[in-house]
């Protein structure tokens, strides 16, 4: 059965965009009108983000999200097929020179970004990228068949997947060098018994995760965020800016403030291309 399926989704990915945005379009009517796909928890997480907006502004960014989200899934499917140039043509990069300055002081890069649409067309940033080894970090499928297809899809333009758990160790045994690159997604909310820091973040108290931080502290490793912005629909720029320590060296949860505070400001500047419907502040004790 998976095999058929994967069999459909592949197919379906060699469609033109034209016609992908069609199916998309349908996505976002019965997502938005017929299902209310997470209407309560979407509504919620934007309400408490964002207080000072009214109900009408509350639910046009619901609405636009909608629409985002069911870009996200087609874009998604059609990287199954899409060609090395056609995804630099539609997700461009800014501020390269970070990234050689970074390898030019022969240390390894964290590549940080959030749940910021679309965060799948990171894919092809190892096209980009001036080290040599490019590791995109992910947490495991339950089901063997669709872990592999998403790994080899995360890995077609050269990129190598790990697995969250695997990430530290591997840092740790690999030289800093400048010649590795960590990309990591690193927005995701811990669960219950991981929780270990909580931060501010869009006017909510919001557990993240601090494992990468407790590295960051001893490893002398350039950190950058992936800052994306939808230019237009099917079009994506990815800014990168350094993250810095004030004093010369990182300094307990310093990275993780900097990072939550970069995701909130690209957040605030288009509040609908970020995944509300994930239930972020479910352990959060407000």
């Amino acid at each position: 059965m998976n095999q058929v399926l994967f069999f459909i989704v592949k197919s379906f990915s060699r469609l033109p965009f034209s016609v992908l945005y069609l199916f998309s379009d349908f996505i976002y009517f019965a997502l938005n009108y017929l299902i209310g796909y997470r209407r309560k928890v979407i509504y919620n997480n934007l309400k408490n983000s964002f207080p000072e907006k009214s109900d009408q502004e509350i639910r046009k960014i619901q609405k636009q999200f909608y629409k985002n989200f069911a870009d996200y899934l087609v874009e998604t499917l059609k990287t199954f097929t899409i060609s090395k140039e056609e995804l630099n043509k539609r997700h461009v990069h800014s501020n390269l020179e970070i990234l050689q300055k970074i390898k030019s002081e022969k240390k390894n890069l964290f590549l940080m970004t959030g749940h910021v649409f679309n965060w799948e067309w990171y894919v092809g940033t190892g096209i980009v990228m001036p080290t040599e080894n490019n590791i995109a970090v992910y947490h495991k499928l339950r089901n063997d068949f669709w872990d592999k297809e998403m790994s080899n899809l995360r890995g077609r333009f050269g990129t190598i997947t790990l697995e969250m758990r695997k990430v530290i160790r591997h840092m740790l045994q690999t030289p800093n060098d400048g010649n590795t690159a960590y990309l990591l997604i690193a927005d995701q909310s811990p669960k219950a018994h991981e929780i270990h820091f909580s931060l501010d973040f869009l006017h909510q108290s919001t557990p993240v995760f601090t494992g990468f931080d407790k590295l960051l502290t001893k490893k002398d490793f350039g950190v950058v965020f992936g800052k994306t912005k939808k230019i237009k629909r099917g079009f994506y720029q990815t800014e990168f800016i350094e993250i810095t320590p004030d004093n010369g060296k990182f300094e307990e949860n310093e990275a993780v403030k900097k990072f939550y505070s970069l995701l909130e400001e690209t957040i605030k500047e288009d509040p609908s291309n970020w995944l509300w419907s994930h239930k972020r502040w479910k352990h959060a004790n407000n």
